[in-house]
């Protein structure tokens, strides 16, 4: 069975971060365990999660001894430690198009913060119709559009040939406009990622946590 793994998420499941490591290992086919952490009652702040978590941030994965935060760095941890072919590819395999998408997830979470902010995860996953966008929350929507509209074309499911972490990162941005005017073939590419199991078996703690 190897060394336990435990991924501490978010108790309301709304957290794209989480989420992305959630169905990382989903993909990779991994057993772990799921423990929700209050984040409404500070629990990230408390013992023992924050010996744990060293960011006092979810997610947070541990690993036998080893304890780690930061989605896209856990991401790259799970691919290192177990490899394709043995286990399912979070990157592409070519230096330059794995190094693309760590662009793109390092983008992601680090620009667009006015459309995160007008377009929170309720959206994504409750369909919460927002405010109209504010100047600011606009011009981040018309960049984000910009970069995908230039990485995904009519009829592309995946941003490379095969499907990596970056897709769900990518998808989860984009459907923050679901209710708003998405062009047709990004629409079409967010469906496609929604439709993974990895992804369902995510929406499914999701409507949990919401009962």
């Amino acid at each position: 069975m190897g060394a336990p793994i435990t991924l501490y998420v978010d108790s309301q499941f709304l957290s794209p971060y989480a989420m992305s490591v959630y169905v990382a290992l989903t993909e990779k086919q991994l057993p772990f365990e799921v423990r929700p952490i209050d984040l409404n009652a500070g629990e990230q702040r408390m013992q023992p999660y924050q010996c744990r978590a060293l960011t006092a941030r979810v997610p947070a994965l541990t690993h036998d001894d080893f304890n780690l935060t930061e989605s896209s760095v856990i991401a790259e941890y799970l691919e290192e430690v177990f490899p394709a072919p043995k286990h399912a590819a979070l990157y592409p395999s070519g230096v330059r198009e794995r190094a693309r998408a760590r662009q793109l997830q390092a983008w992601l979470r680090s620009d667009l913060a006015p459309l995160r902010q007008e377009r929170p995860t309720e959206t994504v996953f409750y369909g919460t119709p927002g405010q109209p966008l504010s100047d600011a929350a606009h011009a981040a929507s018309a960049k984000l559009i910009q970069v995908a509209s230039y990485l995904i074309g009519v009829g592309q499911t995946t941003l490379f040939e095969d499907w990596c972490i970056a897709d769900l990162d990518l998808a989860v941005m984009l459907k923050r406009l679901a209710l708003d005017d998405l062009p047709d073939p990004l629409r079409a590419y967010v469906d496609a990622q929604w439709q993974r199991p990895s992804v369902q078996k995510w929406l499914e703690h999701n409507a949990a946590a919401r009962d």
